[in-house]
């Protein structure tokens, strides 16, 4: 599967593991070690906006979207940053 593709007139960015994100709607790629983004990812659980991408694999990355929703990735947030400009080039 592709990194990124379009469906639909719609970008979609692979975020690991056959799971896929709308890119025109992430806000930012971040480091799940952090304090501030632990805190970040519990406040989704409670919210119900937390969606775990992971496959029961250690969370590598944690996207945000502009719709407020966390979403857990295996992926190193460098190898979805490359996605991103493979299809900013393409």
């Amino acid at each position: 599967m592709p990194a990124a593709e379009s469906e639909g007139g719609y970008t979609l960015l692979n975020v690991g593991f056959g799971n896929l994100v709308l890119a025109g709607r992430v806000v930012g790629l971040f480091n799940p070690a952090s304090s501030p983004m632990r805190r970040l990812r519990e406040d989704a659980k409670e919210q119900g906006r937390l969606v775990d991408a992971t496959q029961g694999r250690k969370t590598r990355c944690i996207v945000v979207t502009d719709s407020g929703h966390v979403i857990l990735s295996a992926v190193q947030p460098e190898t979805i940053r490359q996605r991103f400009a493979q299809e900013a080039h393409d």
